[in-house]
């Protein structure tokens, strides 16, 4: 009798909610394969882990399962009073910093002297896999022996962290937030800095101030690379970034459907009128290739991205196809949007950064 995914998790839901409660032990990350199940589980002491693997194992081979892969993550375990007070201490600071409370420090990043080269992720509407593309490009930049860094822009729908993996907050070092590093790369996000993935309301002045703070209260240390992930559209945050930094490159993110490439013209438009070279055009979801056929399905259509490339006068850099990475919760590199370097995916992105170094250093 096997397994599916929705029987794994009622059954690690009930026995979690029934011999722990709901509210103190949680889990996430289900996967099912070859009657084989692997689960990450939240907020246990590590005197509880055996017990609950134990149980776990034992009431899921009785649904069919054959194997349990546990992961065991410490969100959510009661800390002792110091604990609490030091982690509290540490994450207010970070917070105080980040809106702009610390001393105002101008960036080495953005001086004359600095060789950084920035390159913002833009696009005309939302939904067609920009933030995809910006952590891929930039994984790819840095397995490239490249310096790199992101700053997660979209202030109102910020995914860089939950895309790359990131569970980790930032601390503050010598009166400075430290971004956090992941296969890499540094980034900073508005998602570090907002409880329970809680909506940011706030008017354009505020979305300025954050901006000028993540490059001035940030230590970025040495850099070759800043990608920054703008919010679809040509809004305020966008506006911002072209007249903080002048020097800044962009890259248009489009779907092959028409409709999406006629909208992402005007991000494209928007950087031409603020005198910001677009070095190219990066088609996603161009195509679905079966994995028994090698056939491809053009699901959104054909041809936006290169008739957007002609619009704006440059060079399809890529198209990249529908696909999802296959990796595996309990790798510890685990991150739902990260290829691996040696995938058909990754492999382009790698062909991708590779075009994109040969712009910026031509």
């Amino acid at each position: 009798m096997a397994i599916t995914r929705e029987q794994a998790i009622q059954t690690i839901e009930s026995i979690l909610a029934s011999q722990y409660g709901a509210n103190q032990i949680s889990f996430r990350d289900v996967m099912v394969r070859n009657d084989q199940v692997s689960v990450t589980v939240l907020g246990a002491t590590e005197e509880q882990q055996a017990a609950i693997e134990a149980v776990l194992l034992e009431t899921l081979k009785e649904a069919g399962a054959t194997a349990l892969y546990c992961r065991f993550r410490n969100e959510g375990v009661a800390a002792s009073p110091a604990a609490k007070e030091q982690a509290g201490g540490q994450s207010q600071a970070a917070e105080q910093k980040i809106e702009g409370h610390g001393a105002n420090l101008q960036s080495p990043l953005l001086t004359e002297q600095s060789n950084v080269k920035f390159i913002a992720i833009a696009s005309g509407k939302g939904g067609v896999g920009k933030s995809t593309v910006t952590v891929n490009l930039a994984t790819a930049l840095a397995r490239s022996g490249k310096r790199v860094g992101i700053i997660d822009a979209d202030i109102y729908g910020f995914s860089v962290p939950d895309m790359m993996g990131i569970e980790e907050r930032p601390e503050v070092v010598n009166d400075r937030v430290i971004p956090i590093e992941r296969f890499g790369v540094k980034v900073i996000s508005m998602g570090f800095f907002v409880e329970d993935n809680s909506p940011i309301v706030w008017r354009g002045p505020m979305l300025g101030k954050m901006l000028r703070n993540f490059f001035q209260e940030i230590e970025w240390g040495e850099l070759d690379y800043v990608l920054l992930d703008l919010p679809p559209g040509t809004g305020d945050v966008a506006l911002d970034v072209h007249q903080m930094i002048p020097q800044s490159k962009e890259i248009i993110v489009t779907t092959p459907h028409a409709t999406a490439s006629f909208v992402a013209a005007r991000a494209g438009a928007m950087a031409i009128k603020t005198n910001h070279e677009i070095i190219g055009v990066v088609e996603n979801m161009s195509y679905f290739e079966s994995k028994l056929t090698g056939e491809r399905e053009y699901v959104f259509g054909r041809g936006g991205g290169g008739k957007l490339a002609e619009t704006l006068r440059c060079e399809l850099l890529a198209q990249i196809p529908l696909g999802q990475p296959e990796n595996h919760p309990l790798d510890p590199n685990f991150s739902p949007s990260v290829f691996a370097a040696d995938t058909p995916i990754g492999t382009l992105y790698l062909e991708l950064a590779e075009k994109v170094i040969h712009h910026c250093e031509q």
